[in-house]
């Protein structure tokens, strides 16, 4: 994966040297918990502070400690300290600790993907952005009907992903179950994507405001959406298929 970026979005920080970097002031932890990019009330009252609370600092948080101990199991893999580019090539990890790396990893990636592509700023879409979902599909709000839906479809736990074909320069909705991403799925239908934009639906991610009604919380996480990072994010997948935080 590239570390540089072009120019038209210099500044902007590359997914891999930016997510759950190794933690070099603890000699037993290899990766650390990221702060929130905003306070916990910030993201009200799509998202109230208690959910933000209990989901970055007891069900991340717990995503990270158990990622280190897995990789403490096996002192002897000299592991990739990029956690995307961990987790993008599980085939390298020790068999007996690869489950543990997908799982935990997958979680501490998306969950940091997940918070960094919702602001309370309530920016507009881009115009660049725009263009491609409508080009997609059909429109804005075709693309926003289409993504809750997939979100409401998913069985159980798992994630919804706004994604970059860059074999064809589209976008593309996928789901992923439990922790999987689009870059280590076994789902075919995800392979090669670049995501953009991702949504929670584990329960842990809306359960305490929004109780069972799942699509509730999708009608309402539009209003918290980061366009502007989206459509960064989106740049950098076109230009040079580069991975943003």
């Amino acid at each position: 994966m590239k570390k540089i970026i072009s120019a038209a979005i210099a500044g902007i920080v590359v997914l891999s040297s930016a997510f759950a970097k190794p933690d070099k002031g603890k000699e037993d932890s290899m990766y650390r918990l990221n702060p929130l990019p905003y306070q916990y009330s910030a993201l009200e009252p799509v998202l109230d502070a208690q959910t933000l609370m209990y989901h970055h600092d007891k069900h991340q948080a717990a995503y990270v400690n158990n990622l280190n101990a897995a990789l403490q199991k096996e002192p002897n893999f000299n592991h990739k300290p990029a956690l995307v580019d961990l987790i993008s090539d599980l085939d390298s990890v020790p068999e007996s600790i690869r489950e543990a790396v997908r799982n935990n990893g997958g979680g501490v990636f998306n969950h940091e993907f997940y918070w960094n592509g919702l602001t309370p700023n309530k920016p507009e879409i881009p115009k660049i952005l725009s263009e491609a979902l409508c080009q997609s599909f059909g429109s804005v709000e075709n693309f926003k009907s289409q993504m809750a839906a997939a979100a409401v479809g998913v069985f159980g736990s798992g994630w919804a992903w706004l994604c970059l074909d860059p074999s064809t320069g589209k976008l593309k909705i996928v789901k992923t179950r439990n922790q999987d991403t689009p870059m280590n799925c076994s789902c075919q239908c995800a392979k090669g994507l670049i995501p953009i934009f991702c949504i929670d639906v584990w329960e842990h991610a809306y359960y305490l405001q929004y109780k069972n009604l799942r699509a509730k919380y999708l009608e309402s996480i539009w209003d918290i959406v980061d366009w502007e990072k989206i459509c960064r994010r989106y740049c950098a997948a076109l230009k040079d298929k580069s991975i943003l935080m």
